[in-house]
């Protein structure tokens, strides 16, 4: 620092600055640990976490080094180069570039850590005395109070996040609970699996419920996101609860359900509530029979795995609008009936099984990856399907998947083995 070129009077002195600044600049690195930056012991940082989301990750190890090596670079700088040149910026940069990424604390460290290079390079060079030099360090100590101030504004915006997440999450909860492992002697597992741990709350729904005509049950997709989704997600399922218990014909279920949703659309007003609508299908389950029925209003197709491990879609005689588009037309519902003998699983989903995609591009295909194996339980099955979809994706789903598999067990069923994943 003290690169006194505002007058020129200061330049004579620059070669005796030049001695002194190379005898220093060996031990440059003192309280960087021995260069590596403040903080890290044998590799491991305690920089701080990167804030991303609500949630908070460790900060990729360009980061973590990127403050502290502006640093180092501005005392090399301020070394090796005439005294016409000074490296302030950087010093002035290292708290700024440390806020987004640091904790308050270590924030501080970086903040004094460019202080205290400014006032030992000034001090070196015996121009404390200047009112540049001077004008440096009021320049630093100034950002990084910024810094400082900065990190505090980030981290209490991500801890409004991180709370409109957490009320969204137990919204979901709420009106999404787990169904009970056994329903009217059927054997029941479901998974909601979000497409990312900072993604957004979806619109994916499910419920079962054992009713006087059988077990009835739903599974949809919400146009939309966050908590907008949630709510009418709430809507659907209360709706669904209702009809279930009521309607003595699952096209009669179907139809309440879509005036529950129209009613809620006109409520909202609003042009995305406008817009929006909810692919479903809806099933029936009949106590002691060997057969099922299907509502399909514009939602993918149910699998049905059979007891040999051979699979079928279920596709309707003729899909129906989402729920919440009568608008656009009006014809009867009609429930198909399928076979659905002991030993069987039925299989509900959300697009965002069957939209998964590889690096390549393909898409998931759980007809084929089902073929074939034979599982203990719905629940062993989930757990595979879930599993080979991560591999299949490579962890990079972009929407949440909700399954729900219902099995009609058998006695003497064989002994099963899990599905393999993809090589």
């Amino acid at each position: 620092m003290g690169k006194l070129t505002r007058d020129g009077a200061d330049q004579g002195g620059q070669g005796d600055r030049r001695g002194r600044r190379a005898e220093r600049t060996p031990g440059a690195d003192e309280g960087t640990n021995g260069g590596a930056p403040l903080g890290v012991r044998g590799g491991a940082s305690n920089l701080g976490p990167v804030r991303r989301g609500q949630e908070m990750r460790p900060a990729p190890l360009v980061v973590r080094l990127l403050p502290m090596l502006m640093i180092v670079i501005g005392v090399v700088l301020e070394a090796l180069t005439p005294a016409s040149i000074t490296a302030s910026p950087l010093f002035a940069a290292a708290p700024l570039l440390a806020a987004p990424f640091y904790t308050f604390r270590n924030t501080a460290l970086i903040g004094f850590v460019s202080l205290l290079a400014v006032f030992g390079l000034d001090l070196a060079d015996e121009t404390l005395s200047r009112p540049a030099p001077i004008t440096e360090i009021a320049t630093v100590l100034t950002v990084s109070g910024l810094a400082l101030f900065i990190n505090q504004v980030l981290h209490r915006s991500g801890q409004r996040l991180a709370s409109a997440r957490i009320i969204a999450e137990t919204a979901q909860r709420a009106v999404l609970p787990s169904p009970a492992a056994q329903i009217g002697g059927l054997h029941i597992a479901a998974r909601y699996e979000a497409a990312q741990r900072d993604a957004f709350i979806g619109g994916d729904l499910f419920a079962v419920l054992d009713t006087p005509f059988g077990v009835r049950l739903v599974v949809g997709d919400v146009r939309g996101k966050g908590l907008e989704a949630v709510g009418m997600v709430a809507v659907a399922v209360g709706a669904f609860r209702e009809a279930a218990e009521q309607e003595s014909s699952l096209e009669g279920v179907a139809e309440r359900l879509e005036r529950a949703i129209t009613r809620e659309k006109t409520r909202r007003g609003d042009l995305d509530a406008f817009e929006g609508f909810i692919t479903a299908v809806i099933a029936e389950i009949p106590a002691g029979g060997t057969e099922l029925k299907l509502v399909n209003r514009g939602h993918p197709s149910p699998l049905l795995l059979f007891a040999d491990g051979s699979v079928r879609a279920l596709d309707p005689s003729e899909y129906g609008l989402p729920l919440g588009m009568g608008d656009l037309g009006a014809w009867p519902d009609r429930a198909d009936p399928f076979r659905y003998p002991p030993g069987s699983t039925l299989l509900l989903y959300t697009d965002g099984l069957t939209e998964a995609r590889n690096a390549e591009g393909v898409f998931y295909d759980p007809g084929s990856r089902l073929h074939g194996r034979i599982f203990p339980g719905p629940e062993a099955m989930l757990d595979a399907l879930v599993g080979d979809v991560i591999v299949h994706t490579g962890g990079g789903s972009t929407d949440d998947m909700a399954l729900l598999a219902v099995s009609r067990p058998i006695e003497g069923q064989p002994v099963r083995r899990t599905m393999r994943v993809i090589p």
